[in-house]
């Protein structure tokens, strides 16, 4: 016998029906507070007798409510489902004292969520019920998802992307099934009411949505109206001591100053901090971190530094002189930072290129990777592949595999700010067989070896979240990652990137 959820109305299956007997069995958990109502008058000529702790029953709920110890789906009304189909697939259903309560109909019905609707099959309509069930077992089937209760409530999860399809409170000892919101509510943690039981209910939550960014003791806080941030101020002035900074300006060694199209963010303090250690505030300035006949890769600053540490314990002449090439670079774009923009969310693309066996002592190739969402850029990486790769396209497939794990982490992001995606996220690759692998479902001989990462973007690709496509070298942003540029083509993918000089204007006052 399960525990049951819900244990004020929800029955325990105690054995299945017969083969030949369309009937289903439950088990009431407690007498004196039953899900059944009066016999309907149709079904006089089967009498259902039932003990007189039924005859004073609470009114019928059309709330659905989740039930782990549930068979089937049951529903008091026809009129609730969006099919009927007028036919029984079972006479009756048996509770736990021997009697039963007759089944009219079955139907089918739809719980809609923000990525994809979730079916009610083969739900049994019993008008003596009380409150509407679903069958956990039977709804995890049907919609290739899992439930996961906690003691706030529960979350409905797609089976195999782990993205939350539904979340729903509880109420009381319940655990029904709510409309999911069309406007967001304020989102501090992973359970609102936890926080709204420490700082209250500040503003209007059914249409005002708040952020709350946390790094240590430092905070950054975002609402959709001033009452509602100066009420959260507030509460958490309550709770913890704290010092209001004001409008965002610094934070975490980055400037924000606000542009008439959004933010511009920038290290310039900390750049004008090392050429200073180094005694190059007035070097002069060069047009790319790496010279393009150097051995030490590609051209991209965050690689360049990690090749030239590579080398720290036991430098030689050439070493110094490309970190004093990528600190010339460093004076020449001190002003440069990177460019966020005030836009509707959208869409998420990804850009990942390889290069091949590109490291001359280790034969490593290194992946590289951006990630936009709308016109930002949202994240960005050039790493070197943990293992040899024996051909180009298993290289390049590695480094789709990366920023598919990437955007998957981000599009569940955005799903618990309540801004999910509707769309699938757009990967970009230069390389024709990895584009091909990712949708061809034909396991080759020469790609067994690389089988994890194969069966993975597959099943993103399978269930829409992920697109592959190809995309041309001269519009491969994340060749800066990985590949030597011409300084005009470096220049122009730096651009592509949103890393540009700020704007003529720009102000520190929000």
């Amino acid at each position: 016998m399960f525990i049951c959820t819900l244990p004020q109305y929800v029955a325990h299956k105690t054995n299945v029906a017969q083969q030949f007997t369309p009937q289903m069995h439950y088990r009431l958990l407690h007498p004196g507070q039953g899900i059944l109502g009066p016999a309907s008058a149709i079904y006089a000529s089967q009498p259902t007798t039932l003990p007189s702790a039924f005859s004073i029953m609470p009114p019928q709920d059309p709330t659905w409510h989740m039930d782990t110890g549930a068979s089937s789906h049951l529903n008091f009304n026809a009129s609730n489902l969006s099919t009927i189909f007028n036919k029984r697939l079972f006479l009756s259903v048996h509770v736990g004292d021997g009697k039963s309560i007759p089944v009219t109909n079955t139907g089918h019905s739809i719980i809609p969520s923000h990525h994809r609707p979730l079916h009610l099959h083969n739900v049994l309509v019993t008008p003596n019920i009380i409150k509407n069930l679903i069958s956990v077992r039977q709804f995890t089937r049907d919609n290739n998802c899992t439930i996961e209760f906690d003691a706030f409530g529960f979350s409905v999860k797609d089976y195999l992307t782990r993205h939350i399809l539904l979340r729903c409170d509880r109420s009381g000892d319940l655990y029904p099934v709510t409309k999911p919101s069309t406007s967001p509510i304020a989102f501090l943690s992973t359970s609102a009411s936890t926080w709204h039981q420490r700082l209250g209910h500040p503003g209007d939550q059914g249409s005002q949505v708040a952020y709350l960014l946390i790094y240590v003791d430092d905070i950054i806080l975002t609402t959709s109206c001033p009452a509602l941030l100066q009420q959260i101020i507030g509460s958490l002035n309550n709770e913890f001591d704290m010092t209001d900074l004001g409008a965002l300006n610094y934070f975490l060694g980055i400037y924000a100053d606000r542009t008439p199209t959004g933010l511009f963010l920038s290290q310039k303090k900390y750049a004008l901090q090392l050429l200073e250690c180094a005694h190059m505030v007035t070097c002069n300035s060069s047009r790319t971190p790496v010279d393009t006949d150097s051995e030490l890769g590609p051209e991209d600053l965050s690689y360049a530094l990690r090749q030239i540490c590579l080398y720290m314990h036991d430098p030689r002449e050439p070493h110094f002189a490309a970190l004093k090439r990528i600190l010339r670079y460093v004076r020449g774009t001190m002003d440069f930072g990177l460019h966020l923009y005030v836009f509707a969310t959208t869409s998420l693309v990804g850009y990942t290129d390889a290069d091949w066996a590109g490291c001359p002592s280790t034969r490593r190739s290194t992946s590289g990777f951006c990630v936009f969402l709308g016109d930002n850029l949202l994240s960005w990486s050039a790493k070197r592949q943990h293992t040899i790769s024996r051909s180009i396209a298993e290289a390049e497939y590695r480094g789709v595999a990366n920023v598919v794990v990437e955007t998957a982490w981000v599009r569940n992001l955005l799903c618990e700010l309540h801004s999910p995606l509707m769309t699938a996220t757009l990967v970009y690759c230069d390389n024709v067989s990895a584009v091909y692998m990712s949708a061809n479902p034909v396991q080759h001989q020469r790609t067994k070896h690389i089988e994890i990462d194969i069966h993975f973007i597959r099943d993103m690709v399978t269930a829409g979240h992920v697109c592959v496509l190809h995309v041309p070298s001269r519009f491969q942003y994340a060749d800066i990652f990985t590949k030597e540029l011409p300084s005009a083509l470096f220049e122009d993918f730096r651009s592509s990137l949103s890393v540009r000089p700020p704007p003529a204007l720009t102000t520190r006052a929000y």
